[in-house]
């Protein structure tokens, strides 16, 4: 009984802050001042943290599978959600599209990302005897014909025009999740029920959340890459952006599934629910 209270509070609560219209509205706003700044948090932390290690637990378990992380809660939150309001498959099939579209879209920029560094990187071996250049650095043999991949396995050193993936996906998968569970404080407040179920996947989505935007700050401290970095997070926002604020607004059809909560926060209430709908369409 303890503990149902417990979870009942807490996830009203966080409903509460990620339904906020001014939270919906300035999130985006946020992440992108942590992204420009977020390096000068370089300066103050120590570099023999255990986050200042590519090999920490946190980066191997989460940040390289960061969006099968995503798919998971997100997707099985909003299935959950949409099918225990609505018990369409089809309905709750719509709403899972979102993901699938943003999906494509993440592995579309992923593959012309990996062909720019290929075509404007190349790939260099430390010579057997380093000698030192007029700048200090280590003289290195130019290797040709090698892609990074194969460089990077070959245990030497690539060096081209790079746009970090990590802060990307980091950044659009913050994003996508602020707008997937924002619907479920609108849910609550129009007198829809939550089992604890659909409550405890809830709180997993905003923690996990609160785990990608602790991991973006890590990197951007630990690892500062300033052009790289802001050039993926500006990135991850124009996806979110061109899906969330342009594609979905369209409306459901064969080709679009509709903004989040479209369709679904229409029958809690007495009043009809297409002014219902586009009262929440309006505010996210």
């Amino acid at each position: 009984m303890l503990l149902n209270t417990m979870l009942v509070v807490l996830t009203d609560l966080a409903a509460r802050l990620l339904g906020n219209t001014l939270f919906r509205r300035h999130f985006h706003l946020l992440l992108s001042a942590l992204v420009v700044f977020g390096p000068a948090l370089s300066l103050w932390v120590s570099q023999y943290s255990v986050f200042a290690k590519r090999t920490h637990y946190l980066y191997r378990m989460f940040l390289r599978s960061g969006w099968g992380w995503t798919c998971l809660f997100v997707g099985s939150f909003v299935f959950l959600l949409s099918f225990s309001i609505r018990r369409s498959f089809s309905l709750s099939l719509r709403h899972l599209s979102r993901l699938g579209a943003a999906g494509g879209l993440w592995l579309a920029f992923r593959r012309l990302l990996d062909l720019l560094e290929n075509a404007t990187g190349c790939c260099y071996e430390p010579l057997a005897a380093p000698l030192e250049d007029a700048a200090g650095q280590s003289l290195l043999l130019l290797r040709e014909g090698d892609s990074k991949s194969e460089c990077l396995g070959a245990g030497m050193l690539w060096r081209g025009y790079e746009v970090s993936q990590d802060v990307f996906l980091l950044c659009l998968c913050c994003l996508l999740l602020a707008e997937e569970t924002a619907v479920f404080g609108p849910y609550l407040s129009l007198g829809g029920t939550a089992d604890a179920p659909l409550r405890i996947l809830f709180l997993f989505c905003v923690l996990l959340l609160g785990l990608w935007v602790f991991l973006l700050l890590c990197l951007l401290a630990y690892f500062p890459q300033f052009p790289t970095q802001l050039l993926g997070g500006a990135l991850g926002c124009l996806s979110w952006r061109g899906l969330y604020q342009g594609f979905y607004r369209l409306g459901p059809s064969w080709y679009c599934p509709g903004r989040p909560g479209l369709g679904l926060l229409n029958t809690k209430t007495g009043s009809t629910g297409a002014e219902e709908d586009g009262e929440v369409s309006r505010d996210q």
